[in-house]
């Protein structure tokens, strides 16, 4: 018998609420007519952070999700001739659709990856074909921070890959779904972004406590020449941007978006910790962010699945995610904790059905 199930489970920080602060945010932005299509007291004052955050010269785009603010970001980079290089992990690549593919029309290089880490010396070698009519032209590198593995690029490694990529006339991508948990890890943004070299970013606020709403930031103003048509033609462009903007005004106030992550990411350490020398469960590392990749006995894997949702990153390794998130509480670790312990103190059954998310 398992003890009783958290309250909030640890299959992503997409399953997390909305914060209290963000919910109120909408509710307060909810009084009296504004322009619409983002020309509104809301945005304006969004878009003032975003400079205050990044600097005076950034450009801010506020999008309905994360696929759309990837999709917008790459297509204002890109030509149908293109490409994007990116790991083979890359959300771009595995978990959204083939949309970047067929909004942009350009193809994806998806380049196999240990850490979901690429490296100046895998890309390289690629670029010989610049110039070659007979090969698709490589024009942007997309990296995401932190990365679908829980991984963080330093910024000494993200301003080597923007060397290389601005030295050959490319552009530098960054997926900031889980932006904020990067920053606090690292303990600043600039350094691995607009310092860095990063030419476009997308900014997370779904995974942060925000009911919805991403944005993409242009670190180099004149990428965004043509951002808003391209907005508007993939269907991301709000009519009541306020919406959005007033979540992303209430995460930027008294840094409740760093504050949010930090507590994610001190939730995963103290589940690391919690479990990492409970016989039957394997970390290749402590969390760095908010997410976990064990390797569990696969006898248990159905049974804690049923008690408390998460997902197996992949079947054949027995590999599983977890993820904390802004609401998750000490409670919920420590009982999630005391279920993965019990369910692995008894001996091995069978093994589980192949599940994967």
């Amino acid at each position: 018998m398992l003890p009783i199930a958290p309250a909030q489970n640890f299959a992503s920080d997409n399953t997390a609420t909305v914060h209290p602060a963000v919910m109120q945010a909408l509710v307060d932005a909810n009084v009296g007519h504004q322009i619409a299509y983002g020309d509104d007291i809301h945005t304006a004052q969004c878009a003032a952070h975003f400079r205050d955050l990044l600097g005076d010269q950034v450009e801010s785009l506020l999008v309905w999700g994360g696929t759309g603010a990837n999709v917008v970001g790459l297509a204002s980079m890109l030509h149908a001739s293109e490409a994007v290089i990116c790991s083979d992990v890359a959300h771009i690549n595995v978990d959204e659709g083939g949309a970047p593919e067929r909004f942009t029309g350009a193809k994806l290089i998806d380049l196999a990856t240990i850490n979901a880490k690429i490296t100046p010396e895998q890309i390289e070698p690629m670029l010989h074909v610049l110039g070659d009519h007979h090969h698709v032209q490589p024009k942007v590198i997309s990296l995401t921070q932190s990365t679908e593995l829980g991984t963080l690029y330093s910024p000494d490694e993200v301003a080597a890959l923007a060397e290389l990529a601005h030295r050959n006339g490319l552009y530098v991508h960054m997926d900031g779904a889980r932006l904020a948990n990067a920053a606090v890890a690292i303990g600043d943004l600039r350094s691995f972004t607009i310092e860095a070299g990063v030419d476009v970013l997308s900014f997370g606020g779904t995974k942060n406590g925000m009911m919805y709403g991403e944005a993409v930031v242009y670190l180099h103003p004149e990428l965004a020449r043509h951002a808003r048509f391209i907005r508007k033609q993939a269907s991301q462009l709000p009519s009541k941007c306020r919406y959005i903007a007033a979540q992303f005004n209430a995460l930027f106030t008294d840094d409740l978006w760093l504050a949010n992550a930090r507590h994610a990411n001190a939730m995963a350490r103290r589940l690391y910790d919690a479990t990492h020398e409970v016989d039957g469960v394997t970390f290749a590392a402590p969390p760095v962010v908010n997410g976990m990749f064990p390797i569990l006995r696969p006898d248990v894997i159905d049974a804690l699945q049923a008690w408390s949702a998460f997902y197996i990153w992949d079947p054949n390794l027995y590999q599983v995610r977890w993820m904390a998130s802004f609401d998750t509480t000490v409670e919920d670790v420590d009982r999630f904790a005391a279920g993965v312990t019990r369910a692995l103190a008894s001996g091995p059954t069978a093994e589980p059905n192949s599940r994967h998310d």
